[in-house]
Protein backbone atom coordinates (compact mmCIF):
# COMPACT_ATOMS: atom_id res chain seq x y z
CA UNK A 1 0.00 0.00 0.00
CA UNK A 2 1.30 3.40 -0.53
CA UNK A 3 0.20 6.58 1.43
CA UNK A 4 0.28 9.50 0.20
CA UNK A 5 0.70 12.49 2.80
CA UNK A 6 2.07 16.25 2.87
CA UNK A 7 5.23 16.79 3.48
CA UNK A 8 4.57 19.46 6.41
CA UNK A 9 7.23 20.22 9.17
CA UNK A 10 4.42 22.61 11.16
CA UNK A 11 2.84 20.23 14.11
CA UNK A 12 -0.85 19.88 13.33
CA UNK A 13 -3.93 16.94 14.10
CA UNK A 14 -3.66 16.06 10.55
CA UNK A 15 -0.13 15.38 10.43
CA UNK A 16 -0.27 13.45 13.66
CA UNK A 17 -3.04 11.37 12.44
CA UNK A 18 -1.08 10.46 9.30
CA UNK A 19 1.55 9.57 11.41
CA UNK A 20 0.19 7.34 13.49
CA UNK A 21 -1.88 5.36 11.25
CA UNK A 22 1.29 4.74 9.21
CA UNK A 23 3.06 3.82 12.06
CA UNK A 24 0.26 1.34 13.24
CA UNK A 25 -0.94 -0.09 10.44
CA UNK A 26 3.10 -1.13 10.20
CA UNK A 27 2.99 -2.42 13.46
CA UNK A 28 0.01 -4.62 12.32
CA UNK A 29 1.71 -6.35 9.62
CA UNK A 30 0.91 -3.96 6.71
CA UNK A 31 3.72 -3.06 4.14
CA UNK A 32 3.33 0.71 3.10
CA UNK A 33 5.60 2.89 1.53
CA UNK A 34 5.45 6.52 2.91
CA UNK A 35 5.17 9.39 -0.27
CA UNK A 36 5.31 12.58 1.37
CA UNK A 37 5.13 15.15 -1.00
CA UNK A 38 6.38 19.04 -0.94
CA UNK A 39 3.62 21.75 -1.53
CA UNK A 40 1.68 24.49 -1.15
CA UNK A 41 -1.40 21.92 -0.55
CA UNK A 42 -4.46 22.35 -1.59
CA UNK A 43 -3.37 25.03 -3.62
CA UNK A 44 0.47 23.64 -5.10
CA UNK A 45 1.88 25.18 -7.91
CA UNK A 46 2.50 23.70 -11.41
CA UNK A 47 5.79 22.12 -10.45
CA UNK A 48 4.41 20.71 -7.22
CA UNK A 49 1.26 19.19 -9.22
CA UNK A 50 3.36 17.49 -11.31
CA UNK A 51 5.26 15.46 -8.79
CA UNK A 52 1.96 14.62 -7.47
CA UNK A 53 1.17 13.37 -10.85
CA UNK A 54 4.83 11.75 -11.41
CA UNK A 55 3.99 9.70 -7.67
CA UNK A 56 1.05 8.13 -8.48
CA UNK A 57 1.57 7.79 -12.39
CA UNK A 58 4.73 5.08 -10.37
CA UNK A 59 2.55 3.42 -8.64
CA UNK A 60 1.93 0.05 -9.92
CA UNK A 61 -1.68 -1.14 -11.97
CA UNK A 62 -3.90 -1.92 -9.17
CA UNK A 63 -1.92 -0.55 -6.46
CA UNK A 64 -4.29 0.30 -2.81
CA UNK A 65 -2.86 4.24 -2.00
CA UNK A 66 -4.48 5.81 0.59
CA UNK A 67 -4.26 10.04 -0.19
CA UNK A 68 -4.77 12.78 2.27
CA UNK A 69 -7.31 14.85 1.59
CA UNK A 70 -4.95 18.00 1.63
CA UNK A 71 -2.86 16.67 -0.92
CA UNK A 72 -5.71 14.95 -2.80
CA UNK A 73 -8.67 16.79 -2.99
CA UNK A 74 -7.50 20.55 -4.74
CA UNK A 75 -6.07 18.28 -7.99
CA UNK A 76 -8.56 16.15 -9.67
CA UNK A 77 -7.10 17.11 -12.79
CA UNK A 78 -4.15 15.05 -11.35
CA UNK A 79 -5.62 12.90 -8.83
CA UNK A 80 -9.02 11.80 -10.93
CA UNK A 81 -7.30 9.90 -14.46
CA UNK A 82 -5.88 7.44 -12.03
CA UNK A 83 -8.81 6.27 -10.36
CA UNK A 84 -9.56 3.43 -12.57
CA UNK A 85 -6.25 1.99 -12.94
CA UNK A 86 -5.37 2.51 -8.74
CA UNK A 87 -7.48 1.75 -5.75
CA UNK A 88 -7.80 5.36 -4.11
CA UNK A 89 -8.99 6.17 -0.64
CA UNK A 90 -9.36 9.94 0.27
CA UNK A 91 -8.52 10.51 4.11
CA UNK A 92 -11.10 13.97 4.69
CA UNK A 93 -9.51 15.40 7.63
CA UNK A 94 -11.24 18.71 7.10
CA UNK A 95 -13.25 19.40 3.89
CA UNK A 96 -11.53 22.33 2.12
CA UNK A 97 -14.20 24.37 1.64
CA UNK A 98 -13.60 25.18 5.40
CA UNK A 99 -10.55 26.85 5.74
CA UNK A 100 -9.09 26.57 1.93
CA UNK A 101 -11.98 28.67 0.24
CA UNK A 102 -15.41 27.35 -1.43
CA UNK A 103 -13.74 27.30 -4.49
CA UNK A 104 -12.19 24.48 -3.71
CA UNK A 105 -15.86 22.58 -2.94
CA UNK A 106 -16.18 21.44 -6.42
CA UNK A 107 -13.23 20.33 -7.20
CA UNK A 108 -13.25 17.99 -3.83
CA UNK A 109 -16.24 17.12 -4.76
CA UNK A 110 -14.88 15.24 -7.79
CA UNK A 111 -12.20 13.68 -6.16
CA UNK A 112 -14.19 12.13 -3.60
CA UNK A 113 -16.61 10.79 -6.33
CA UNK A 114 -13.52 9.05 -7.98
CA UNK A 115 -12.37 7.25 -4.96
CA UNK A 116 -12.86 3.89 -4.05
CA UNK A 117 -13.65 4.91 -0.48
CA UNK A 118 -13.68 8.26 1.80
CA UNK A 119 -12.40 8.10 4.98
CA UNK A 120 -13.31 10.56 7.83
CA UNK A 121 -12.17 11.31 11.53
CA UNK A 122 -15.56 11.52 13.09
CA UNK A 123 -18.96 10.33 12.71
CA UNK A 124 -20.86 14.03 12.22
CA UNK A 125 -18.09 14.98 9.76
CA UNK A 126 -18.97 11.59 7.81
CA UNK A 127 -22.60 12.48 7.66
CA UNK A 128 -21.51 16.26 7.04
CA UNK A 129 -19.33 14.85 3.85
CA UNK A 130 -21.16 12.21 2.94
CA UNK A 131 -24.69 14.91 2.79
CA UNK A 132 -22.64 17.68 1.29
CA UNK A 133 -20.81 15.80 -1.71
CA UNK A 134 -24.24 13.42 -2.15
CA UNK A 135 -21.85 10.64 -1.03
CA UNK A 136 -23.28 6.97 -1.33
CA UNK A 137 -21.10 5.92 2.11
CA UNK A 138 -18.44 7.90 4.11
CA UNK A 139 -16.30 5.46 6.03
CA UNK A 140 -15.34 6.50 9.98
CA UNK A 141 -12.17 6.13 11.51
CA UNK A 142 -11.89 7.80 14.74
CA UNK A 143 -8.03 9.26 15.89
CA UNK A 144 -6.44 7.81 18.83
CA UNK A 145 -5.53 9.11 22.22
CA UNK A 146 -2.47 8.14 24.74
CA UNK A 147 -3.66 7.94 27.94
CA UNK A 148 -1.51 9.90 30.06
CA UNK A 149 -0.84 10.56 33.65
CA UNK A 150 -3.73 13.17 35.48
CA UNK A 151 -2.31 16.43 34.95
CA UNK A 152 -1.31 18.56 38.54
CA UNK A 153 -2.68 21.38 36.80
CA UNK A 154 -2.51 24.75 38.87
CA UNK A 155 -4.81 26.46 41.83
CA UNK A 156 -7.40 23.98 39.64
CA UNK A 157 -8.97 27.28 37.97
CA UNK A 158 -7.21 29.93 37.16
CA UNK A 159 -4.55 28.29 34.15
CA UNK A 160 -6.11 28.47 31.08
CA UNK A 161 -4.49 26.42 27.28
CA UNK A 162 -5.20 26.86 23.88
CA UNK A 163 -4.09 23.85 21.72
CA UNK A 164 -4.49 25.00 18.00
CA UNK A 165 -3.30 26.23 14.60
CA UNK A 166 -3.52 30.09 15.05
CA UNK A 167 -5.80 30.33 11.81
CA UNK A 168 -9.50 31.79 11.92
CA UNK A 169 -11.25 28.36 12.21
CA UNK A 170 -9.88 28.01 15.52
CA UNK A 171 -11.51 30.93 17.04
CA UNK A 172 -8.67 32.36 19.10
CA UNK A 173 -10.37 35.46 18.65
CA UNK A 174 -13.41 34.86 20.10
CA UNK A 175 -11.40 33.60 23.05
CA UNK A 176 -9.46 36.75 23.72
CA UNK A 177 -12.91 38.64 23.50
CA UNK A 178 -14.75 36.23 25.84
CA UNK A 179 -11.42 36.81 28.37
CA UNK A 180 -11.71 40.30 28.53
CA UNK A 181 -15.23 40.37 29.51
CA UNK A 182 -14.03 38.37 32.34
CA UNK A 183 -10.55 40.08 33.21
CA UNK A 184 -11.74 40.86 36.71
CA UNK A 185 -11.09 36.83 37.73
CA UNK A 186 -8.17 35.77 37.91
CA UNK A 187 -6.75 33.56 34.88
CA UNK A 188 -3.85 33.46 32.71
CA UNK A 189 -3.91 31.71 28.97
CA UNK A 190 -1.63 30.02 26.93
CA UNK A 191 -2.43 29.89 23.28
CA UNK A 192 0.00 27.01 21.66
CA UNK A 193 0.48 26.39 18.05
CA UNK A 194 2.14 27.21 15.16
CA UNK A 195 1.45 31.11 13.88
CA UNK A 196 2.94 30.43 10.45
CA UNK A 197 -0.27 29.51 8.81
CA UNK A 198 -2.33 32.62 8.22
CA UNK A 199 0.35 35.31 9.56
CA UNK A 200 -2.50 38.12 9.03
CA UNK A 201 -5.09 36.60 11.18
CA UNK A 202 -1.85 36.15 14.37
CA UNK A 203 -1.23 39.63 13.89
CA UNK A 204 -5.08 40.49 14.13
CA UNK A 205 -5.12 38.58 17.42
CA UNK A 206 -2.30 40.38 19.04
CA UNK A 207 -4.01 43.59 18.14
CA UNK A 208 -6.68 42.44 19.96
CA UNK A 209 -5.07 40.82 23.03
CA UNK A 210 -3.42 44.66 23.26
CA UNK A 211 -6.31 46.80 22.81
CA UNK A 212 -7.73 44.70 25.54
CA UNK A 213 -4.56 45.32 27.37
CA UNK A 214 -4.16 41.58 28.20
CA UNK A 215 -0.44 41.29 26.63
CA UNK A 216 0.23 40.12 30.28
CA UNK A 217 -2.70 37.53 30.46
CA UNK A 218 -2.42 35.94 27.04
CA UNK A 219 0.43 34.56 25.15
CA UNK A 220 0.73 33.42 21.96
CA UNK A 221 3.37 30.76 22.53
CA UNK A 222 3.76 28.98 19.04
CA UNK A 223 4.19 25.00 18.35
CA UNK A 224 5.07 23.17 21.09
CA UNK A 225 5.79 19.41 21.20
CA UNK A 226 7.03 16.81 22.81
CA UNK A 227 8.05 17.58 26.38
CA UNK A 228 7.38 21.19 25.80
CA UNK A 229 3.60 20.64 24.60
CA UNK A 230 3.49 18.08 27.48
CA UNK A 231 4.43 20.83 30.24
CA UNK A 232 1.78 22.77 29.10
CA UNK A 233 -0.87 20.35 29.51
CA UNK A 234 0.75 19.64 32.76
CA UNK A 235 -0.50 22.80 34.07
CA UNK A 236 -3.42 23.36 32.47
CA UNK A 237 -6.94 23.67 34.91
CA UNK A 238 -8.78 23.90 31.68
CA UNK A 239 -8.41 23.33 28.12
CA UNK A 240 -10.36 25.65 25.39
CA UNK A 241 -11.20 24.77 22.17
CA UNK A 242 -13.63 27.90 20.72
CA UNK A 243 -13.77 26.44 17.40
CA UNK A 244 -15.33 27.82 14.79
CA UNK A 245 -15.50 24.11 12.94
CA UNK A 246 -13.91 20.99 13.25
CA UNK A 247 -14.40 17.61 12.23
CA UNK A 248 -13.02 15.79 15.54
CA UNK A 249 -10.72 18.13 17.58
CA UNK A 250 -7.91 16.19 19.18
CA UNK A 251 -6.52 18.85 21.22
CA UNK A 252 -10.03 18.14 23.08
CA UNK A 253 -9.34 14.50 24.02
CA UNK A 254 -5.46 14.91 24.38
CA UNK A 255 -7.07 17.35 27.28
CA UNK A 256 -9.41 14.38 28.35
CA UNK A 257 -6.44 11.23 28.47
CA UNK A 258 -4.56 14.00 31.07
CA UNK A 259 -8.07 14.41 33.34
CA UNK A 260 -8.18 18.17 32.29
CA UNK A 261 -11.76 19.62 32.04
CA UNK A 262 -12.51 21.00 28.40
CA UNK A 263 -14.79 24.13 27.07
CA UNK A 264 -15.37 23.53 23.70
CA UNK A 265 -17.14 24.38 20.48
CA UNK A 266 -17.95 22.09 17.02
CA UNK A 267 -16.54 19.11 18.92
CA UNK A 268 -19.21 16.99 20.48
CA UNK A 269 -17.85 13.48 19.08
CA UNK A 270 -14.43 14.01 21.02
CA UNK A 271 -15.90 15.93 23.97
CA UNK A 272 -19.25 13.17 24.37
CA UNK A 273 -20.27 14.24 27.50
CA UNK A 274 -17.37 14.60 29.61
CA UNK A 275 -17.54 18.70 29.29
CA UNK A 276 -18.83 22.08 28.60
CA UNK A 277 -19.98 22.64 25.20
CA UNK A 278 -21.05 25.95 23.37
CA UNK A 279 -22.14 26.97 19.60
CA UNK A 280 -19.47 27.60 17.55
CA UNK A 281 -18.88 31.20 16.90
CA UNK A 282 -20.92 32.28 20.01
CA UNK A 283 -19.03 34.59 21.84
CA UNK A 284 -22.18 35.49 24.57
CA UNK A 285 -22.28 32.13 25.21
CA UNK A 286 -18.57 31.45 25.76
CA UNK A 287 -17.93 34.36 28.29
CA UNK A 288 -20.98 32.67 29.85
CA UNK A 289 -19.22 29.26 29.92
CA UNK A 290 -16.37 30.83 31.11
CA UNK A 291 -18.13 32.75 33.92
CA UNK A 292 -19.54 29.29 35.25
CA UNK A 293 -16.23 27.94 35.12
CA UNK A 294 -14.63 30.46 37.64
CA UNK A 295 -18.22 31.28 39.72
CA UNK A 296 -19.20 27.81 40.36
CA UNK A 297 -16.70 24.78 42.29
CA UNK A 298 -19.06 22.55 41.91
CA UNK A 299 -19.35 22.84 38.19
CA UNK A 300 -15.88 22.40 38.65
CA UNK A 301 -15.86 19.50 40.47
CA UNK A 302 -17.88 17.72 38.46
CA UNK A 303 -16.16 18.15 35.03
CA UNK A 304 -12.86 17.12 36.59
CA UNK A 305 -14.61 13.65 37.67
CA UNK A 306 -16.49 13.14 33.55
CA UNK A 307 -12.76 13.95 32.41
CA UNK A 308 -11.14 11.55 34.37
CA UNK A 309 -14.03 9.17 33.92
CA UNK A 310 -14.20 10.28 29.57
CA UNK A 311 -9.83 9.19 30.22
CA UNK A 312 -10.83 5.39 30.86
CA UNK A 313 -13.24 5.46 27.31
CA UNK A 314 -10.82 7.02 24.77
CA UNK A 315 -9.72 4.96 21.54
CA UNK A 316 -6.41 3.77 21.45
CA UNK A 317 -4.41 4.49 18.30
CA UNK A 318 -4.19 0.56 18.13
CA UNK A 319 -7.92 0.67 17.26
CA UNK A 320 -7.12 3.82 14.85
CA UNK A 321 -4.77 1.50 12.75
CA UNK A 322 -6.92 -1.80 12.90
CA UNK A 323 -10.18 0.13 11.94
CA UNK A 324 -8.36 2.15 8.96
CA UNK A 325 -6.67 -1.63 8.05
CA UNK A 326 -10.78 -2.97 7.62
CA UNK A 327 -11.73 0.20 5.39
CA UNK A 328 -8.37 -0.03 2.97
CA UNK A 329 -8.80 -4.26 3.29
CA UNK A 330 -12.15 -3.75 1.63
CA UNK A 331 -11.44 -0.99 -0.76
Amino acid sequence: MIFVLPADAIPSGGNVYDRRVLDGLREIGWDVTESAVTGSWPRPSATERAALGRELSAAPDGALVLLDGLVACGVPEIVVPHADRLRLVVLVHLPLADEGGPDLDAREREVLHAARAVVTTSPRAAERVRAHHGLTEVHVVIPGTDVADPAPGTDGVSRLLCVASLTPRKGQDLLVTALAAVADRDWACDCVGPLERDPRYVSRVRELIAAHGLDERIRLTGSRTGQALEHSYARADLVVLPSRSETYGMAVTEALARGIPVLASAAPDALDSAGLCFPPGDVRALTEALRDWFDRPALRAGLRRSALLRRGTLTPWTHTAQRMAQVLANS
